[in-house]
C-alpha cells in the first residue's frame, strides 16, 4: 500500500536511479492496454478520454498498443496545453498513425458516441490521476458525466477521475457557479500501478508492475525532498519553531544544530544552553536566540526553565555538547519523562531513553557505538542492520536514525536506507548538524520522513563540501549548503 505522496516521491526517486518517466508512462499503457484486451475481444470499440497530463499519457500510449480495436483517443483540451513534455510526445507519436483522435475545446461538444451512433464497448478513464485536489471542472465533469451514463466497461487508469486515492472519497465539489454535488467517475475496473492506494477498494483493482526498482522506494532520493515548499501565505514561526538544548562542556555542538535548523528552514531557532558558554554561542550568528542557563552544566535545575521553553517550540533537540554525568543524565530523564511534544535526541542524551517512560514524540540519531549503548546491536551488512534497528526501534517505540556509511532510519513500521554522504563526515560536528537539521524538519513534517529527508539532505551537503574541499571537510562547511541540498530538482 503507498500513499500519493510517497508514490510521487518514489516515481521521482525511480528517474534518479535512471529509469525515466517516458519509460515507466510506456510500460504503464501497456498496462492500460492489457486490462482492454483482458475485457473486450479483437474489433471492440474502445473510447479513451485522455487529460493534458502523465495520466493522459498513459492512455496516449496505451492507444498504440491496441491496434486490432476500434480506439478513439478524446483529449481534453488543446494539443498546446498538454502539460508535460512525455505526455506532448506520446500526442505527436499518436498523431503520426492512423488512430482516430478528437479535441474537445468545449464541453457541449464531448460526446462518446461513434459517427453510426453506437457507443464504446469500453471507455478507459484518463483524465486526471492521482495528487489532484479540488472538484472535478469542465469539461472533464462533463466527461465524467457521460462516462457514467455509458453503458460500456469503465476502466480508470490510477484512479477514477475525481477520487482521492489516498481516501476513496471525492475530491471535492464543482466550481462555485455549478451543482454543488461533487462528480466522480465510477469505475468497473481501476489499473493502478507499482502498489495499492488506499482508497481504491470501490472497484477491481490491478496493480500493474511498470518497472520501478526496489532501490527506488527502498533509499532516499531527491523525491523524498518534493512538497517542502513554504506555503506563500505562512507567517513567522508558521514553518516550525526549534529549541536546541545542550552546551557546557562543548560550544561548537549546540551552534551547529541550531545554525543547521535555520538553514533547514525552520523560522526561529533558540538555544537554551549554561550561562558559561551562552555568549559563545551567540557571537556565531545574531540569527540565534540564546536563553542562558545558571551555571557551567546543565543538570536537573534546569527542568522547568527548559521546559517551560520547549512548550513554546515545535521540536525540542536535546543532547548536542551537552556532555555525559550524573547530572546531565538526570536533566534528561526527568525532562523527558514530563515532556509530551516531538523531540530530536543526539549524543549523550541517547542512553537515557530506553530507560524513560515517556510521551514525547523522539527521533534518535546515534551512531552504531551510542546504538549499542542504548541495547540495539550492530551488523555490518546493511540489510542486517537495517532489519535489527527497525525491531529495536518497535520496541522502543521511537523513530531511529542510525548513522553510517549507509545509515538507517526506521520507526518499527517502516525502514528506508540513505546512501548520502562520504568518508569525510566522519568529522567532528557533522552529527551535530544532522541534528539540528532533523530538527526544523520534524517541525513540518512526520518524525519517519523527517528523518529520512534530514539524512538523504545532510548527505547531500557532505558531499558537495567534499567536492570543494576534499579531506579538508569540516563541520562548518554543511549548514550554508543545506539550502541547495535540500532542493529536489
Amino acid at each position: 500500500m503507498i500513499t500519493t505522496d510517497r508514490m510521487a516521491a518514489v516515481d521521482a526517486n525511480a528517474a534518479a536511479l535512471g529509469v525515466p518517466r517516458k519509460q515507466l508512462m510506456e510500460s504503464s499503457g501497456n498496462a492500460v492496454a492489457r486490462e482492454v484486451r483482458a475485457v473486450v475481444d479483437p474489433g471492440a470499440a474502445v473510447a479513451l478520454v485522455c487529460g493534458r497530463g502523465n495520466n493522459g499519457g498513459d492512455a496516449l500510449v496505451a492507444a498504440r498498443f491496441l491496434k486490432r480495436y476500434d480506439v478513439t483517443v478524446h483529449l481534453l483540451g488543446r494539443p498546446a496545453t498538454i502539460r508535460t513534455d512525455i505526455a506532448r510526445e506520446n500526442w505527436a507519436a499518436l498523431e503520426a498513425t492512423e488512430i482516430t483522435t478528437e479535441t474537445v475545446t468545449d464541453s457541449r461538444d464531448f460526446s462518446l458516441a461513434a459517427p453510426d451512433g453506437d457507443g464504446p464497448d469500453v471507455v478507459v478513464d484518463a483524465m486526471l490521476g492521482s495528487g489532484v485536489s479540488g472538484g472535478l471542472r469542465e469539461p472533464e465533469r462533463t466527461a465524467a458525466a457521460a462516462i457514467n451514463a455509458t453503458d460500456a466497461t469503465v476502466i480508470a487508469v490510477d484512479v477514477p477521475s475525481g477520487i482521492d486515492a489516498d481516501t476513496g472519497e471525492p475530491t471535492g465539489e464543482a466550481a462555485t457557479d455549478g451543482p454543488a454535488d461533487p462528480v466522480a467517475v465510477d469505475a468497473d475496473r481501476v489499473v493502478t500501478f507499482h502498489d495499492e492506494k488506499p482508497g481504491l477498494d470501490a472497484a477491481a483493482v490491478t496493480v500493474a508492475d511498470i518497472g520501478i526498482p526496489a532501490a527506488a522506494e527502498r533509499f532516499t532520493g531527491p523525491g523524498d525532498l518534493l512538497r517542502l515548499d513554504r506555503d506563500p501565505d505562512s507567517h513567522k514561526g508558521d514553518n516550525g519553531e526549534v529549541l536546541v538544548v545542550g552546551g557546557g562542556p562543548y560550544t561548537g555542538a549546540p551552534t551547529l544544530s541550531a545554525m543547521a535548523a535555520l538553514r533547514a528552514g525552520a523560522d526561529l531557532v533558540r538555544v537554551a544552553c549554561p550561562e558559561s558558554v551562552a555568549g559563545a554561542v551567540q557571537g556565531f550568528s545574531p540569527n540565534l536566540i540564546v536563553r542562558a542557563l545558571p551555571g557551567d552544566r546543565v543538570g536537573p535545575a534546569h527542568v522547568d526553565r527548559v521546559a517551560s521553553l520547549a512548550a513554546e517550540s515545535d521540536v525540542t533537540v536535546l543532547g548536542p555538547g551537552l556532555g555525559g554525568g550524573d547530572g546531565a543524565r538526570e536533566f534528561v530523564r526527568e525532562f523527558l519523562t514530563g515532556y509530551d511534544g516531538r523531540g530530536v535526541v543526539d549524543a549523550d542524551a541517547l542512553r537515557v531513553v530506553p530507560e524513560v517512560d515517556t510521551d514525547a514524540d523522539l527521533i534518535c540519531t546515534p551512531h552504531q557505538g551510542e546504538l549499542v549503548d542504548m541495547g540495539g546491536e550492530r551488523a555490518s551488512d546493511p540489510d542486517e542492520r537495517a532489519e535489527l534497528v527497525d525491531e529495536f526501534a518497535g520496541g522502543l517505540g521511537h523513530t531511529l536514525l542510525v548513522k553510517g556509511a549507509v545509515d538507517v532510519v526506521a520507526d518499527g513500521d517502516e525502514t528506508r536506507l540513505n546512501r548520502t554522504g562520504n568518508p569525510g563526515m566522519t568529522v567532528g560536528g557533522t552529527g551535530d548538524v544532522l541534528a539540528g537539521t532533523v530538527g526544523a524538519l520534524a517541525a513540518v513534517t512526520e518524525p519517519f520522513r523527517a528523518a529520512a529527508v534530514g539524512a538523504y539532505a545532510v548527505g547531500r551537503a557532505g558531499d558537495a563540501a567534499a567536492e570543494a574541499n576534499g579531506a579538508g571537510l569540516v563541520a562548518t562547511d554543511l549548514p550554508d549548503r543545506l539550502p541547495e541540498a535540500m532542493r529536489d530538482e
